[in-house]
């Protein structure tokens, strides 16, 4: 999120030339304040959430907006074009139930409060973030072992600053059923971030690894595992930003999980992190993201 930087204003300092006392130097106009409002707009070759393609490994447009107040609360709005909903349910999906379903984009609602509290550089922030996907047609209601994919997590950060290395701890908590999962309320996720600036080229070195469990069960419905944790894994990436100024930036990355495509649970084989190509949403692949922040 935005955080605000102070401003100090430079001031004259009186010297003596030639024995005579010089005039004090004018001085110079503060810097414009900086907006409270930023937004930003990304492409991106694959959208990936946690490690698992949110696009089947197509293209994604992504953007948003947040507002950021001097006392720590912001709230913002974050956007992205999807087809996993629509892939799952779908013909050739993993669901297994061949219906038309019209899911194309993922609007994510965030408030919340950020202050250094600790000390400077160790920004603590806590908030609640509601996944919302538009969509038609969802085979939901009246037994059925998919639940809506409306999600809301809330959230608690610690952010560190170590001379050129910085980063977070967080860990998001889901208060709702977790991404279509049935009964998976209290699934987790703990995840690390750490950013290095190279202090070359405007290139900061990025790793992040994360795990998703999910909590629950399926229990009596016969059609998927009892037990939600089977579908836990863990996420990693590895990249690079690369600034070039003016609010645009260049990321570059490599993420992988080890997420299954299929799993055995009880003698029997389930389907796992599967797009409709029978490929396995969560295998390694390359990232290359433009952003542009206003």
């Amino acid at each position: 999120m935005s955080m605000f930087k102070k401003t100090t204003l430079a001031l004259a300092i009186s010297a003596l030339a030639g024995g005579a006392l010089a005039q004090s130097a004018p001085a110079p106009a503060p810097a414009p304040e900086k907006s409270p409002i930023t937004a930003n707009v990304t492409v991106v070759n694959d959208y990936r959430y946690r490690g698992i393609s949110q696009s089947n490994f197509k293209p994604a447009i992504q953007g948003g907006f947040d507002y950021a107040h001097e006392s720590g609360f912001y709230i913002g709005n974050w956007n992205s074009s999807i087809s996993w909903i629509s892939d799952y349910y779908g013909p050739s999906g993993a669901g297994g139930v061949s219906k038309s379903v019209t899911a194309p984009v993922e609007m994510d609602f965030y408030a919340g409060f950020k202050k250094e509290l600790i000390g400077e550089g160790f920004a603590s922030d806590i908030g609640v973030l509601q996944y919302w996907y538009p969509t038609s047609g969802l085979p939901i209601g009246n037994g059925s072992v998919f639940a809506n994919p409306n999600t809301t997590e809330a959230y608690l950060a610690q952010n560190f600053t170590f001379g050129a290395l910085t980063g977070f701890v967080k860990v998001s908590y889901a208060m709702t059923t977790l991404f279509g999962n049935v009964n998976s309320q209290g699934s987790y996720y703990p995840d690390l971030t750490l950013n290095y600036d190279t202090g070359a080229y405007g290139i900061t070195l990025n790793g992040h690894i994360g795990y998703q469990y999910v909590a629950g069960n399926y229990a009596g419905t016969g059609r998927q595992p009892s037990n939600n944790s089977v579908f836990g894994y863990t996420d990693w990436k590895l990249g690079l930003t690369k600034d070039f100024g003016g609010g645009l930036s260049l990321a570059v990355a490599y993420v992988g999980t080890n997420a299954t495509q299929t799993m055995r649970f009880n003698g029997s084989t389930y389907t796992g992190y599967q797009s409709p190509q029978n490929k396995n949403l969560g295998q390694g692949g390359g990232l290359v993201s433009l952003t542009k922040t206003f």
